[in-house]
């Protein structure tokens, strides 16, 4: 697993990073049709009213999404340099209702961008928050980001910097699986020997590890699934002897309707399906027997917070988590309120003007 760079805390991202469709954007082919018509109202009617727009969320959350929302609206708005911008940094830990960013300007340059910056916004927020809760459970260790093949691949690159913003404000590592996850910040996708190469083999997982390690660069993690023939155990020893020191670790992927062969003899009092404390807690020892105890353990699967939690507590020696589609799942909603308008309050009924000396100017 490649270890992402660490992230100083104050920068931002440039505006080009993010390759926004920008002249779609700013004609309002994504806004919601309502924004494009209050602004084609207000312009027929000659009337610019200059507003603070106040946008927040309702969670305790890590921000994501900030740098790319700010890039919208540099790129898209109909004058970046008429508007005053005051806004919080991607990682930054945030509290319900506290305003994440303050839009001031005449409402005519923006109104057309609402749906996106706040589209971002949530989907951003949700996958680091998601990735931070994960981090805490796994009490530092590795995680690899793996909901790629859950989503539809345009979201790839926002997620996987949203992983890494989580990591590294944890500052622990976490591997993304495509090259486009890894792209804003200048990382690569990692990954296993897979269930498809060791099938092109006719199911032979160690002539698969075998061949893999012939391609693969010597400075190469190599990692080897080692369910295919449902016999985690034997699989993962064959693997390591032919390996030898080439092989950084095996990975346990056990599907949840499936018994690993290991533990054939011992079902009864737990339930044996899928990836679980005992099988691991075999292919440890089966390693460790055999003098492989450098050899890592990283396990896949359906695992969650709650599960990674439980796995920690109780001593489960895994050394990395893979975890997927459990990080794109939920909700972060924001929202965004015109609080002023020409320098009267004008917040609807329940809603308010809410100051937060943590916002920065941005220039």
């Amino acid at each position: 697993m490649s270890l992402a760079p660490s992230r100083v805390r104050g920068t931002r991202l440039p505006p080009e990073v993010f390759d926004l469709p920008v002249e779609k954007m700013r004609d309002g082919y994504y806004s919601d049709a309502y924004f494009n018509h209050t602004r084609s109202a207000l312009l027929r009617d000659g009337r610019h009213p200059r507003v603070v727009m106040q946008v927040f969320q309702r969670n305790r959350a890590l921000l994501g999404g900030m740098d790319e929302a700010i890039a919208i609206l540099t790129l898209c708005s109909h004058d970046w340099d008429a508007l005053t911008v005051h806004a919080l940094h991607d990682g930054d830990r945030v509290e319900p209702w506290e305003t994440v960013m303050t839009i001031e300007g005449d409402y005519t340059l923006f109104a057309h961008l609402e749906t996106v910056y706040l589209g971002v916004l949530a989907r951003r927020t949700l996958v680091a928050s998601n990735v931070t809760r994960v981090l805490e459970a796994a009490r530092g260790k590795p995680i690899i980001f793996m909901p790629a093949r859950h989503d539809h691949h345009r979201v790839q690159t926002g997620d996987g910097y949203a992983a890494y913003v989580a990591g590294a404000i944890a500052g622990v590592s976490i591997g993304v699986t495509s090259d486009a996850q890894a792209s804003w910040w200048g990382g690569v996708g990692v990954g296993t020997v897979p269930h498809s190469l060791i099938a092109a083999y006719g199911g032979n997982a160690v002539l698969a590890a075998t061949k893999f390690a012939e391609w693969a660069p010597d400075d190469f993690r190599i990692t080897v699934l080692v369910d295919y023939e449902n016999d985690s155990v034997q699989t993962a020893l064959a693997v390591a002897r032919a390996l030898g020191p080439r092989l950084w670790g095996v990975r346990l992927d056990t599907s949840g309707q499936l018994v690993d062969r290991s533990l054939w003899d011992e079902m009864g009092d737990f339930d044996p399906r899928g990836v679980n404390e005992r099988l691991v807690r075999r292919v440890r020892d089966a390693l460790d027997a055999d003098g492989f105890e450098r050899v890592k353990i990283v396990v896949s699967g359906g695992f969650t917070v709650e599960k990674i939690a439980a796995f920690e507590e109780r001593g489960v020696p895994v050394d990395a988590y893979g975890v997927g589609s459990s990080l794109i799942r939920g909700e972060n909603d924001f929202t965004a309120d015109i609080v002023l308008a020409d320098g009267r309050p004008v917040a609807k009924t329940g809603r308010r003007f809410r100051s937060n000396e943590r916002l920065e100017l941005v220039t």
